[in-house]
């Protein structure tokens, strides 16, 4: 099960921080939040697999 570790406040945001957890070998998804395709300034879901969220979160707080 997929499960939101973070909202990124645009896609910019969302985008770097995805690099950054894969390149540490995490999967993970992206999902818009509101109308899809409005502009880059939406919020963005940061989504990676259950076994993977206490990772990804120690990932993301020393970005």
């Amino acid at each position: 099960m997929w499960t939101v570790v973070y909202i990124a406040p645009n896609k910019k945001q969302a985008e770097k921080l995805q690099q950054a957890l894969t390149q540490e070998g995490l999967l993970v998804k992206l999902r818009n939040i509101g109308l899809p395709n409005v502009n880059d300034n939406a919020s963005v879901e940061i989504l990676v697999p259950e076994s993977e969220v206490d990772e990804a979160l120690e990932i993301i707080n020393s970005v």
